[in-house]
């Protein structure tokens, strides 16, 4: 069923990350207004807002009952108690904002959320690929389930191109997919490099890579600088790719592999 909303909703980020901060600061031109949580987020999260020019509010629970839109976009594991926050704000209300679930899940957690939050909310499947959007041509925000029309058009005009796929878990799927090269591969150099220590042929390979072409101190260089500044959160991605492999009977170990090696990248920061 299309699903309608004000002229000018107001629409609450979960929350202004770099990302959250981007597609708050898109939003604005067909908000009413654009709002965000308070409680217990830090004091970058507060001043990206505060870039964004969004609205504060005092917690989770009041923008939840404020929101006609609620944007969940955090970190990959925290997107269930993102949800389950959301679910006991919206307890009071009679109507259905819609919820877009933006996190980099496995279709399955969407679906689990999106029973979590029952009739309380329309649940929107949503994979951003690119980087945060301050201008046009960088980043694809991928829609599909419920409300992904109605989404998309409050994302027209906006740095984020929005594109709709049929059905619930789609875009999830879509997401997961491209994670695997974007975010798995490099971590082949990684794991290389602390194999390569281990059995102390570190320069041998190095040598062995040069001579037949390979791009090896590059592309190490490139993975290294990657999980030491976003493996804390990639491994939640990733553990969010395998599971969506496992569902659909393809291996999943290049996906929990990776995670791995994100883990222990952040361990070491």
């Amino acid at each position: 069923m299309p699903t309608s909303l004000p002229s000018r909703p107001v629409i609450g980020i979960l929350h202004p990350g770099a990302m959250g901060a981007a597609i708050g600061s898109a939003l604005k031109a067909r908000a009413g207004a654009v709002i965000w949580a308070d409680a217990g987020r830090s004091h970058a999260t507060a001043k990206r807002a505060e870039l964004a020019d969004l609205v504060a509010v005092p917690d989770v629970a009041e923008l939840a009952a404020r929101s006609d839109v609620i944007v969940s976009i955090c970190p990959p594991a925290a997107a269930r108690e993102v949800a389950q926050q959301v679910a006991a704000g919206l307890a009071g209300r009679t109507d259905r904002p819609i919820y877009l679930e933006a996190n980099a899940v496995a279709p399955d957690t969407v679906r689990a959320i999106a029973e979590l939050l029952g009739d309380r909310a329309q649940v929107c499947d949503g994979a951003v690929i690119g980087p945060p959007a301050w201008q046009h041509g960088t980043t694809v925000l991928w829609l599909s389930g419920p409300g992904a029309r109605t989404v998309a058009d409050l994302f027209d005009g906006t740095p984020f191109e929005a594109r709709t796929l049929d059905g619930l878990g789609t875009a999830s799927g879509l997401k997961a997919c491209f994670a695997l090269q974007s975010k798995a591969l490099p971590t082949l150099w990684l794991a290389l490099e602390e194999a390569a220590a281990r059995f102390g042929v570190g320069d041998a390979l190095r040598e062995e890579l040069t001579r037949t072409g390979v791009e090896y101190s590059a592309a190490l260089a490139g993975a290294r600088e990657r999980a030491v500044t976003k493996g804390w959160r990639w491994a939640g991605e990733m553990e969010e790719a395998a599971e969506a492999f496992a569902a659909v009977g393809v291996p999943d170990g290049f996906s929990r592999a990776a995670a791995e090696l994100y883990r222990r990248a952040a361990d070491r920061r």
